[in-house]
């Protein structure tokens, strides 16, 4: 794609020094190299300007040096010597990271520009990619820098066959997790004690950390798009919003489901229900290569948008429901729960994305959304999280299966 070397450095370890931080890897440091300790840096070798050449294209894995003081606590990591270290990284060519900064000074002899990734305008939270610049803007100031994000984003929205491997054992995961919610969902429970048996299941399949901050939100905060408090009490009568996916081999899961505390959906209930869950099916059967996610009349967002207005349902007003939509029907997954990437790209087979349409009218303490991960194939769509029941008729013959095993 580029004629130029790239530059990336992995996270340090220094981001979140906390006694409770556990460290993770940068994800396009991690989606290039899969190597998940701190420190590293990465080097991409185009051939020659001038002709292929003995020695590229090729990549180099820059590691930092192995302190055995820090061992002791932290336990043994990878280190230049180790035996059968190109095995170990996948990676043929290793050096010690001090000697980066003179490899990018002779690389600057050959190649004017160099490709990183540029911070961001408003860059949250740890600076990495302003570090990061920093490091090779002093090792060749003369250099053009260019950014290779768009690129690299490009990439990482479409899947592999070991990336969908990893993406589904994560879901599956998620499923489980789900159809625990729905056997021990009943009013008296804690909104937390969901959220904490779910967690559970995700870690207990291997899972390294939930891929977002869990929800599990009853009444009113079913309403409440990204609640994250979980302290609520579930009572008789609620509808409960569960979003909620695992991390596995460092990609996400991501599904959402809304059950009735008690077992049973109102009459107001399963009719709000069942808006949402035909505009997701009214979204899924667009899911094809070439449609769009928010971009023109077609688009993923506008047909939902247009089936809830459509609906018969309406607010205690007598006004169109659309209006109780305020998010996005979709974006892409992968390394990130909301994986970069042009969302207004045309689909292509291999990328996997969210369908997630909801309703939430806090005057009526009522919140449905249903979220499923999709992979677009070449003839359309399959729903990776199918296993879980979609339905309302579906959800109470899982929950009433569910209450009465925990019975017995």
């Amino acid at each position: 794609m580029v004629d130029a070397p790239i530059v990336l450095y992995g996270y340090t370890g220094q981001e979140d020094v906390s006694e409770v931080a556990v460290f993770f890897q940068e994800p396009n440091f991690y989606y290039l190299t899969g190597h998940d300790e701190p420190g590293a840096a990465l080097v991409l070798i185009p051939s020659s300007p001038t002709g292929p050449g003995p020695e590229g294209p090729r990549e180099i894995l820059y590691l930092p040096p192995r302190d055995p003081k820090e061992e002791v606590w932290e336990g043994p990591k990878i280190g230049l010597d180790d035996p059968g270290i190109a095995e170990k990284t996948g990676l043929p060519s290793i050096e010690p990271i001090a000697n980066l900064r003179s490899d990018l000074t002779k690389l600057s002899k050959t190649y004017a520009n160099f490709y990183t990734i540029l911070p961001p305008p408003n860059e949250e939270g740890y600076p990495h990619f302003t570090d990061s610049v920093m490091l090779i803007r002093e090792a060749i100031p003369h250099s053009n820098l260019k950014d290779i994000a768009p690129q690299l984003y490009a990439m990482r929205q479409l899947k592999s066959e070991g990336e969908l491997a990893l993406m589904q054992k994560a879901i599956d995961l998620s499923i489980d997790a789900h159809f625990d919610a729905i056997e021990i969902m009943r009013p008296g429970l804690f909104e937390y004690q969901i959220a904490a048996r779910m967690k559970e299941i995700h870690e207990w399949g291997g899972c390294e950390r939930e891929a977002y901050s869990p929800i599990v939100g009853a009444g009113f905060n079913s309403t409440v798009l990204h609640y994250s408090a979980l302290d609520g009490k579930i009572k008789d009568g609620d509808l409960v919003v569960i979003d909620m996916g695992g991390e596995y081999g460092g990609y996400a899961a991501d599904i959402t489901r809304t059950l009735p505390a008690n077992g049973k959906f109102t009459t107001r209930q399963r009719e709000i229900y069942d808006i949402v869950l035909g505009a997701q099916n009214a979204a899924l059967a667009a899911v094809r290569p070439g449609a769009m996610l928010y971009r023109g009349k077609g688009s993923l967002q506008q047909i939902v948008i247009d089936y809830i207005r459509n609906s018969k349902g309406r607010d205690k007003e007598g006004r169109t429901l659309e209006r109780y939509y305020p998010h996005g029907v979709s974006h892409h997954i992968g390394l990130d729960v909301h994986d970069p990437g042009d969302r207004d790209r045309p689909l292509e087979p291999g990328m996997v994305i969210s369908v997630e349409p909801g309703i939430y009218i806090p005057e009526e303490n009522l919140g449905v959304r249903i979220e499923d991960d999709v992979l677009v194939i070449k003839d359309g769509y399959r729903i990776l999280s199918s296993r879980l029941p979609r339905t309302a008729d579906e959800i109470e013959k899982a929950m009433a299966e569910g209450h009465a095993r925990n019975q017995q």
